[in-house]
């Protein structure tokens, strides 16, 4: 008989995905003959398969220690010795974390940086307080910010949490704000609309334009619909402060709908802008973030855009 209490981070996580974490090594339909046949109890009681975990939960299996042993080989808590913790905290409770990424950062890892990137640190401030509880379950992100856009990064402490996050963002009930400097005049408001399409290959996104181009691209099934909203805050001689409001979240969707209409974002070399001083790349900042609780977040224009904003005569002034 194996007993196992729930710890904060795991609460909100469903019966059958935790017994999964908890035993890797047995295929998912063992877990739910383990659950329909009584071997596996929640605070004494039978519970169904999508039970949502409370921390304080005590669950008891009615299995032999060297079959747990066997199952569960593999899990091992992580550790963060030498992983720089340095986050930027917007705001923290017992569930989320809401936290600012600079420019020059990885959301998550990928082949080339696996170590120093947002999540990582994320982890190790957590890690150094404590609260990284579980083997089970690893606090996440519940959005992703490319590399050279800055701004706010959800995270969900608790798997409860990150679950919500996710659906939030998944039925579009999670409103999320940018602000850009864009190349030439524009003004007013407006709606961008176009389908896009990725070549994963070349790390681009493409306006789909005709049928040419969709067969070109290799089908109709890997486009996908895409809005953006925007607003201008200013006009300068030669350049735009824009906020942007994204409605879908494709990726490089703000970059590529603002070079279709001719004002690719300042410094944005890979969709048609032009490099202004040091700046070789996008200045895009996930500035505010509204909850459908009416919770709402707001991160202040990191220290570059403010310069660059100054050189090209703008003043932007986001409250």
């Amino acid at each position: 008989m194996i007993n196992r209490k729930i710890t904060p981070s795991e609460g909100g996580k469903r019966l059958h995905r935790f017994l999964r974490n908890l035993m890797p090594n047995i295929p998912l339909g063992q877990i739910y003959k383990m659950i329909d046949s009584g071997k596996v109890k929640v605070n004494g009681k039978r519970k169904n398969q999508n039970y949502e975990l409370v921390a304080g939960d005590e669950i008891v299996l009615y299995v032999e220690e060297s079959a747990y042993q066997e199952a569960s080989i593999g899990q091992k808590k992580a550790k963060y010795v030498g992983v720089n913790a340095n986050i930027d905290v917007l705001y923290e409770d017992a569930e989320l974390l809401v936290v600012i990424k600079p420019v020059g950062m990885l959301t998550h890892p990928d082949q080339a940086d696996q170590k120093d990137t947002l999540v990582n640190r994320v982890h190790a401030y957590l890690y150094r307080k404590g609260e990284l509880d579980s083997p089970l379950f690893m606090p996440a992100t519940a959005n992703r910010l490319d590399r050279n856009t800055s701004g706010i990064v959800l995270v969900g402490k608790t798997a409860g949490m990150l679950h919500q996050l996710n659906q939030w963002i998944q039925k579009h009930e999670l409103q999320k704000y940018y602000v850009t400097i864009v190349e030439g005049r524009l003004a007013g408001e407006g709606t961008l609309s176009g389908d896009l399409i990725r070549d994963e290959k070349k790390n681009r996104t493409h306006v789909v334009g005709s049928q040419t181009n969709i067969a070109k691209h290799g089908g109709v099934e890997q486009v996908k619909s895409a809005e953006t909203r925007y607003r201008v805050l200013q006009t300068g001689a030669s350049y735009s402060f824009v906020e942007i409001e994204l409605i879908s979240g494709r990726t490089h969707q703000i970059r590529t709908h603002f070079q279709d209409i001719g004002h690719s974002l300042l410094g944005d070399i890979k969709y048609g802008g032009k490099r202004f001083g040091d700046v070789n790349h996008q200045l895009l900042h996930a500035w505010r973030i509204v909850l459908p609780d009416g919770r709402e977040f707001k991160a202040p224009l990191p220290a570059q855009m403010r310069t660059v904003a100054d050189q090209v005569g703008l003043n932007p002034n986001i409250q």
